[in-house]
């Protein structure tokens, strides 16, 4: 998807994916094994010793994109350290200029990275990383029923994105997805969630606010750990 795409999404699946517990009862019985890419530890190093002592809370926002979210959590939470997260180097080194406003420049609480997170959570959850606030917003849904496993609540790391964070919460303009994932945290457990459209006035990310000016409604799911 581009900045462009404001599409509702469209699938074959029209209800949670029938082995959706087979898949997440697997991940949760069997450790994912896969070697860390070189890149991505050397970016987790990097950022392991400031993590560990900083003593404010730490904001981790996943799948971050351009970093407009991880700016915009960054002004709301000055006292944080706020990590942005995202594949791809074009994203997050784009000029982003023409997204955000003057007062989201340069802010001193921002650290934005390029990793694979399929990695990356394994690294925090292994470290520990005291994570106060996790946020995955509009990730990629995979619409298609034979993909379920490519969406985060059917990956290999699914258990280990919900052990990060005392409070997690993904937005998307599909609520399947959401719907989806809360069952699977639900399989696993320890959770209070809630599950409804998004309240935020000013749009946190560039596909939100592309969403909602198409007449789309935004949901989002917020997990708390009891």
């Amino acid at each position: 998807m581009s900045f462009g795409d404001s599409k509702a999404i469209i699938s074959n699946q029209d209800g949670i994916h029938e082995k959706l517990e087979e898949v997440v009862q697997k991940h949760l019985s069997h450790t994912f094994e896969k070697p860390y890419s070189q890149h991505t530890l050397t970016v987790f190093n990097s950022l392991d010793e400031e993590v560990k002592s900083f003593s404010g809370e730490v904001i981790l926002d996943a799948c971050c994109g351009v970093g407009q979210s991880t700016r915009i959590l960054a002004k709301r939470n000055p006292d944080a350290l706020v990590i942005g997260v995202d594949k791809s180097a074009n994203r997050i080194e784009r000029n982003v200029d023409e997204h955000i406003d003057e007062s989201l420049a340069n802010l001193p609480n921002v650290r934005l990275v390029r990793a694979d997170l399929n990695d990356f959570y394994r690294l925090v959850a292994q470290a520990n990383w005291p994570i106060k606030q996790h946020f995955i917003l509009y990730p990629n849904p995979w619409p298609k029923s034979k993909h379920l496993q490519r969406r985060w609540h059917g990956s290999a790391v699914f258990p280990q994105i919900l052990s990060i964070g005392e409070r997690i919460e993904l937005r998307s303009n599909w609520p399947l997805y959401l719907e989806e994932f809360n069952a699977g945290a639900t399989i696993v457990g320890g959770f209070d969630t809630i599950l409804g459209e998004v309240s935020d006035e000013e749009p946190i990310t560039p596909f939100e606010a592309k969403y909602r000016a198409s007449g789309q409604v935004c949901y989002q799911l917020v997990l708390t750990r009891r």
